[in-house]
């Protein structure tokens, strides 16, 4: 059992690599029992399910998101220079884990209801350490607060892909980035409780 163990942790970034590129629902436990190295049954020893092992990939990716948060508030400085900093961990961290990014914006739907409560709870204690460090905007109802912390946490996440297909080196790919959610987030941030309609397309 122990040498299964240390063979299924050996292979465990293939796992994540067969979903990201495959597809959660398209890949089987025999599938991946299989791309591992391993029997079937052995892997159920591991994760009682798929779903229980993407969770833990998922949770995986929570983890270094709020651990990456708490680097920065160490430190704390103005909101200008908390964002800046935030921006380039973030795209740092998609450069070190963009199988974890994909499956994440693409696959938590495939998790059971429970499994799917626990990735939003990652989530929303990410969104809500995202407007502590940046500032509140002033004067939002609670659901307007929560839809400003998801805005930010969903331009993060996803605009590293933004620009993938593009023929760009990385210090100009980083730079328009860094340009584009600077001034995407410092708009969000300056919602007031009048501006619904721009929240609304910030969210969207």
């Amino acid at each position: 059992m122990a040498e299964h163990r240390s063979r299924f942790c050996e292979n465990r970034d293939k796992a994540l690599e067969l979903f990201a590129c495959k597809g959660f629902g398209q890949v089987g436990m025999r599938e991946l029992a299989s791309y591992l190295g391993l029997a079937p049954g052995s892997l159920y020893h591991h994760y009682p399910s798929k779903q229980h092992l993407l969770l833990d990939l998922i949770e995986e990716f929570y983890e270094e998101l709020l651990a990456t948060l708490g680097r920065i508030e160490q430190q704390p400085r103005s909101r200008r220079d908390n964002l800046q900093r935030l921006i380039h961990a973030h795209l740092h961290l998609y450069r070190e884990m963009p199988w974890h990014f994909r499956l994440v914006e693409r696959d938590s739907s495939c998790l059971t209801e429970d499994l799917q409560l626990r990735v939003r709870q990652l989530r929303e204690q990410y969104e809500r350490r995202l407007l502590l460090m940046l500032g509140r905007p002033r004067r939002l109802s609670a659901q307007a607060l929560q839809a400003v912390g998801h805005a930010i946490a969903t331009l993060l996440n996803s605009a590293p892909s933004w620009l993938a297909q593009q023929t760009l080196d990385d210090e100009e790919r980083t730079e328009l980035l860094e340009s584009l959610l600077t001034g995407a987030i410092e708009r969000v941030l300056a919602t007031k409780a009048s501006s619904k309609p721009n929240l609304h397309i910030a969210v969207a």
